[in-house]
């Protein structure tokens, strides 16, 4: 049986991978037939059944995103960018989730949302971390994106009984019940019509799960050949509390419960043991990272808004850590990650050189895909999934048009992308996606945060209103 061939003809700018790393290629083709790239470079002498002027568009892979919360963080848009507790060192995560709850007609109105935010950015494939929900696959499917389907499991929940210190509600029969369900999830997306989703192993922090729930999760992972994640190192919280029950920081924990490995994703990995803020006996964390192959997910996004950041994304590449990128609050856009991972490690190197764009292109395709355990995602070679971004040299962000990759991440970023295309099929025409609906997701997920407020006293510790625990930025 025929398929179909598509060629980008003459395309000013290409993004070509040359087996170790990313190079330009100038005025060039680009075909892909079916879901595989088999062109990339010079003149397509094939037949075509489809042809993009590709004269002005600057043609890169799609980029890869490991570690998100689609179903929830946009609807935290207007509460979160202020939020923090002081007397938590600043992080505002454990009392926003004790204190606000999303219904699931929101959750689906924001996944909804931010799967349209992630195309429109270029992200082609996404680890998506989340609480079930009714729907998923089958938003997930029609998206276009490929999605590694992360349901959530744990055996405690965080609870606030006061400003300065965490508490755990343990329940580890509900903790089981979630990894069963969680089991159950993965294998009916690994059989979904799409061919797309796939399953990732997700006990949720290394805090909230048992020791042997750990184990199990890695040794399910290890079995089913599934890749696993989890947060770790988010917080100097869950640092200290690491410490205090086993005596040993959350890295080393991990690693002498052999949950560390090349299949592993570690969400954050910031306060390790030598981090500034932490300045702990050892200094061997980021060496345990190294040595098992571990990889991390960097999303500096949600910990700048608290004053925090990796310390620094030039260090842990160096040591040989594999880095890839993620959007752990909205707006979910990938490219503005990556400008500010830049600018956050040359700030806290204090050097210009700490880390270049294309270092952090890297990233965002090979690196991700590395952590995935995929060689053939995030790179355009003979070969490779036809997962393609085509950025647009006419538009205004993008002239003049020198170094289009930086001129991309620095200034241009979503507004510059103009089609999409996974699995050889196109997601995004005209900056638009084909599959979803994201203004109609938009009213229903106002509806959803107003109540998500207004509820907010009946969970929140000390009974407060939602505009109480975050107020608005200018007074009423």
């Amino acid at each position: 049986m025929s398929v179909n061939t598509t060629v980008i003809r003459n395309a000013a700018w290409i993004a070509a991978w040359d087996g170790a790393e990313h190079r330009y290629l100038r005025d060039g083709d680009v075909a892909f037939a079916g879901d595989r790239i088999v062109h990339v470079g010079g003149h397509w002498e094939g037949p075509a059944d489809r042809s993009i002027d590709g004269s002005r568009r600057f043609v890169m892979p799609g980029l890869v995103n490991i570690h998100s919360h689609p179903h929830l963080e946009p609807a935290y848009k207007g509460v979160r960018e202020d939020h923090g507790v002081p007397e938590m060192y600043d992080t505002g995560l454990y009392e926003r989730s004790c204190a606000f709850s999303l219904d699931e007609a929101g959750r689906r109105a924001a996944m909804e949302m931010a799967y349209a935010d992630l195309l429109r950015c270029g992200v082609t494939t996404l680890v998506d971390l989340s609480g079930p929900v009714e729907g998923w696959l089958d938003c997930a499917g029609r998206s276009g994106l490929r999605v590694y389907i992360g349901p959530f499991f744990a055996d405690a929940r965080w609870k606030l009984e006061s400003r300065h210190e965490l508490g755990f509600d343990w329940d580890e029969t509900r903790g089981r019940r979630s990894f069963e369900e969680a089991i159950r999830i993965m294998d009916l997306a690994e059989q979904h019509p799409s061919g797309r989703l796939r399953g990732i192993v997700y006990p949720g922090q290394i805090e909230t799960c048992t020791e042997s729930t750990l184990r199990d999760a890695a040794t399910h992972a290890r079995e089913s050949g599934r890749p696993l994640t989890t947060h770790l190192s988010q917080s100097r919280l869950e640092f200290h509390e690491m410490v205090r029950r086993h005596g040993k920081t959350p890295l080393e924990f991990a690693a002498d419960i052999d949950f560390l490995g090349s299949g592993t994703i570690l969400g954050h990995a910031i306060f390790v043991d030598e981090h500034p803020d932490i300045r702990w006996r050892g200094r061997g964390d980021l060496d345990r990272l190294a040595d098992s192959g571990t990889s991390v997910a960097h999303c500096p996004s949600p910990f700048a808004r608290y004053g925090q950041a990796m310390n620094h994304f030039g260090r842990y590449r160096s040591q040989g850590i594999n880095l890839g990128l993620g959007t752990d609050v909205a707006p979910h856009n990938l490219v503005e990650e990556m400008r500010l991972a830049i600018v956050l490690a040359r700030v806290m190197a204090g050097s210009l050189r700490a880390v270049d764009t294309g270092a952090m292109f890297r990233a965002a395709t090979v690196g991700g895909a590395t952590a995935l355990g995929r060689d053939d995602l995030g790179r355009l070679a003979p070969g490779a999934k036809a997962d393609l971004v085509l950025v647009d040299l006419d538009h205004s962000a993008m002239r003049p048009a020198r170094d289009p990759l930086r001129t991309f991440v620095f200034e241009a970023a979503d507004r510059a992308v103009r089609d999409v295309f996974v699995d050889g099929r196109p997601v995004v025409e005209n900056a638009m996606p084909l599959h979803l609906e994201p203004e109609r997701a938009g009213e229903a997920l106002e509806e959803s945060q107003a109540r998500m407020l207004a509820q907010a006293p009946r969970r929140d510790f000390l009974g407060r209103a939602g505009d109480a625990i975050a107020p608005h930025s200018l007074p009423l």
